[in-house]
């Protein structure tokens, strides 16, 4: 189970790609994970043949744990043996059966996990403990309940927690009474309900967490936009990659948070940690959610550079094939919603980043120059901050210092 962050403590594994017995080749999608800081799949570290899965989908796994072998050719796999609950602590306890459980048949495992049980307990009929093997020691009694649990499918548990369903009044058609997909496809749900992807549950999760625990505050400029938009139009005229205002933002952020090392920060067991990097994620939408890829070391990019790692991102996030490298280590988020029409908003923070930037559309806005009203293209950009790293004044500094490089960029234009 790969690491997103130093903070990470466990990897949820939402579905395996690849089945035990599958050849892979290097940089093939093997699972999807999810960790408190996006939903993706990792890649297989080398070629070889998937062997030991022995972690279901839906389990909880410690960071740096094994959840597979990959065999090169000629390699066996070791011989597999159950791990009992009862010689486990802390946090892999709480796995155990789920993680490590050798003997059995990686869907034995989930049937296993879901339900509880320790599978020391389960007697096979042939070499290792298969679905039925779990099902009939489930049914204890010739009912698909044991100690108040309902005996499902692993697909079944997820159909019915994907669309809102009670499973306790159903009746299951499958093995020893067990409720299996097909049993719910034709039960209505209410139309008031919708299915969420992973991705949008996940960012539910951390927004409402950083709105909850973070305490934001938020800083808003009205910027003269004429010098941002001569800069682009000299860009392009060269530029060999296509150049957006995104770009030009994301230059001129890195440079302020140079300035600024105390904004490029985040708060940390009650102290301030400056970060040595200046990593700028941006917030882009995709088809079930919302992601944060990063743009490291932004600050030592040309302009160009910029634009042909934000189009890469652009791509794979669209795509749905992120990377682990594409979303660590981000200091500092921008969020633009320029292109959709919108004037100016405030953003929730993207913790544990102590501030991100929200930028609005660039329009022609009456203006008060020399008591005389004119008409000139304004932008709006607020900055929201957690108050116990940034406060009024340094963040009110940081806004000044990007909004005088936002209204005369040129000599950043080189």
């Amino acid at each position: 189970m790969p690491a997103l962050g130093m903070a990470q403590e466990t990897g949820k594994i939402l579905r395996w790609l690849k089945a035990e017995g599958d050849v892979l080749r290097a940089g093939e999608p093997v699972m999807e994970i999810e960790t408190d800081k996006a939903v993706l799949e990792i890649e297989a570290p080398a070629s070889g043949t998937l062997a030991n899965v022995n972690a279901p989908e839906g389990a909880e796994v410690p960071v740096g744990q094994a959840v597979a072998l990959i065999l090169a050719e000629g390699e066996t796999a070791p011989e597999r043996r159950v791990s009992s609950p009862a010689r486990e602590s802390g946090r892999g306890a709480a796995v155990s059966h789920a993680v490590q459980a050798m003997s059995a048949s990686p869907l034995a495992i989930k049937i296993a996990a879901e339900n509880k049980l320790d599978l020391t307990k389960v007697k096979p009929r042939g070499s290792r403990i298969e679905k039925e093997d779990v099902l009939r020691f489930l049914q204890t009694g010739g009912t698909a309940r044991t100690a108040g649990r309902i005996l499902a499918s692993p697909k079944a548990r997820r159909m019915a927690a994907e669309r809102g369903l009670d499973l306790a009044p159903l009746s299951g058609s499958g093995p020893s009474g067990a409720i299996v997909a097909g049993d719910l496809a034709d039960i209505p749900t209410g139309s008031e309900s919708s299915t969420l992807s992973n991705t949008w549950r996940l960012m539910a999760e951390r927004v409402t967490q950083s709105w909850t625990q973070v305490p934001h505050f938020y800083l808003l400029r009205e910027l003269n936009a004429e010098g941002l938009i001569a800069w682009l139009e000299a860009v392009r005229r060269t530029a060999q990659t296509k150049v957006t205002f995104t770009d030009l933002l994301i230059k001129l952020v890195a440079r302020a948070l140079a300035v600024h090392p105390n904004v490029n920060a985040t708060w940390q067991n009650g102290s301030i940690v400056r970060l040595a990097e200046i990593n700028l994620g941006l917030a882009m939408a995709v088809e079930d959610g919302l992601v944060v890829p990063v743009i490291h070391r932004a600050d030592g990019l040309e302009l160009e550079e910029i634009a042909s790692r934000r189009h890469e991102l652009v791509a794979r996030a669209g795509a749905g094939r992120l990377q682990l490298t594409d979303i660590q280590g981000g200091t500092f988020t921008i969020s633009n919603l320029g292109m959709y029409g919108v004037d100016a908003f405030n953003a929730i923070l993207n913790a544990p980043q102590a501030a991100i930037l929200a930028v609005g559309r660039i329009a022609d806005r009456v203006v008060a120059l020399g008591g005389q009203a004119q008409v000139r293209p304004t932008l709006f950009v607020s900055l929201s901050c957690d108050h116990r790293v940034v406060d009024g004044a340094r963040g009110a500094q940081f806004l000044q210092t990007l909004g005088e490089l936002i209204e005369s960029p040129p000599p950043l234009a080189d």
